[in-house]
């Protein structure tokens, strides 16, 4: 699952990437626009300014731009930026890999296996995906039992 702030963060980078070229956006419009806690965004935008994602500008005219063209960004960066791993368990992330707690030894462990294809397709996806790349949205599921 991603993270609330992963979320905000991949909505707030959208936001920007739709203004692309027209000059900073101030921090409360984004908010505003995109349903996001002004202080929330704050701390996200100051780090996504850290990775390299983003410039910030003071003053009356200034706000929040692309540091890169939005053709450049990719939703693996921005996921990898934010949770440090695509993958949904440690011990199948590539970068920050790590032994899980109360399991079996990796080369035993047939959910490891799995986990580590499903991070390398869903990288393998999300790094083909720029910011740029128009997505369809579709209506909500209708509700289920299922989840």
């Amino acid at each position: 699952m991603l993270s609330q702030k992963t979320r905000y963060t991949i909505r707030a980078l959208q936001h920007l990437a739709d203004t692309w070229r027209q000059g900073p956006v101030r921090l409360d419009t984004i908010a505003e626009a995109q349903n996001i806690p002004r202080k929330f965004l704050t701390v996200i935008l100051s780090e996504m300014v850290r990775g390299g994602l983003v410039n910030s500008t003071r003053g009356r005219e200034g706000g929040y731009e692309l540091a890169l063209a939005p053709v450049d960004i990719r939703y693996g960066d921005i996921i990898r930026l934010t949770r440090g791993s695509l993958a949904l368990v440690p011990c199948a992330s590539r970068n920050a890999h790590e032994h899980c707690q109360n399991c079996l030894p990796e080369a035993e462990c047939r959910l490891r296996g799995l986990m580590l294809t499903l991070r390398d397709e869903m990288a393998a996806m999300l790094d083909k995906v720029t910011l740029a790349d128009p997505i369809k949205v579709e209506a909500p599921f209708a509700d289920s039992e299922d989840g």
